[in-house]
């Protein structure tokens, strides 16, 4: 398809990224009020429950379960069409694999959402990862698949680290007076995000060596499981800090992001602004 008669994908694309930065506000906003009020930070079901109990939080929860609808929508419209132009090589179908799958996991958050606005709550992931990981674990092998979906989050994780160390995002982003001057905070962000993905895929490994499903689990026991290394608070303050960077890239992605396919080829990006 030509780029202009995919340019309805970016509306799409621009809802879906601001519902993932309400998201993470919501997540790394509550765990710092938590942590300062002498709770532990935060997993996301437990941050959209807290917003379901505040004024206006059904409100911020609706625009959630919207914008995961969207960013769903978007990743797997991406993949099909391959908007942003990865191409039909090796790295680019795992790139478009990837949009799926962070589809899908956007769409579960959603489903939290919905829970949370006209069901009777949801579950939390601390109490469904381990279910599942148990059920796989049941299989045969399934301490090996386990290991290998924990070896493949964390490859995920340093991806996304190695992404903002290496400010691969601003080939990607329009370069503007804005990206320019926010452009610390957005590769903070990301490391943050992907320090965090990395832990997640640490615990499924130590789930499948030691054969316990109870030691897998997602935002939460990530952070919990950092709580208890040396100077563990002040990493889950400072990671805190980081995921509100990352909100703020998934708002300025939802402003700013390039789709070659559908915005055009000859937008200038922040790569070459910053270059210069």
């Amino acid at each position: 398809m030509a780029g202009k008669d995919m340019g309805w994908a970016i509306p799409v694309m621009q809802v879906g990224y601001f519902g993932r930065g309400l998201v993470y506000l919501a997540v790394a906003g509550i765990s710092l009020y938590s942590i300062w009020r002498g709770g532990r930070a935060q997993d996301t079901s437990s941050a959209l429950g807290w917003l379901e109990n505040t004024w206006g939080g059904g409100i911020a929860l609706f625009l959630i379960l919207l914008g995961m609808l969207a960013y769903a929508l978007w990743r797997f419209i991406d993949a099909a069409y391959d908007l942003e132009d990865y191409g039909s090589g090796g790295k680019g179908i795992v790139a478009r694999i990837g949009m799926v799958v962070t589809g899908l996991i956007h769409l579960t958050i959603g489903a939290i959402a919905f829970s949370l606005l006209f069901g009777s709550g949801g579950s939390g992931e601390g109490s469904l990862i381990p279910r599942y990981v148990g059920t796989v674990m049941q299989w045969p092998g399934g301490r090996w698949i386990i290991g290998l979906v924990g070896i493949l989050i964390v490859m995920t994780g340093a991806y996304y680290a190695r992404k903002g160390w290496k400010e691969k995002y601003r080939k990607h982003l329009r370069a503007s007076r804005f990206t320019r001057r926010w452009n610390p905070i957005l590769k903070a962000g990301l490391i943050a995000q992907g320090t965090v993905i990395g832990v997640i895929g640490l615990l499924f490994l130590f789930a499948a060596w030691r054969a316990n499903p109870q030691a897998a689990g997602g935002v939460g026991e990530a952070f919990d499981w950092l709580s208890g290394q040396v100077y563990g608070q002040m990493i889950v303050v400072g990671i805190c800090i980081g995921l509100v960077g990352f909100a703020i890239f998934c708002f300025v992605n939802a402003a700013y992001r390039i789709v070659p396919k559908a915005s055009g080829l000859d937008v200038k990006s922040l790569a070459t602004g910053l270059s210069k």
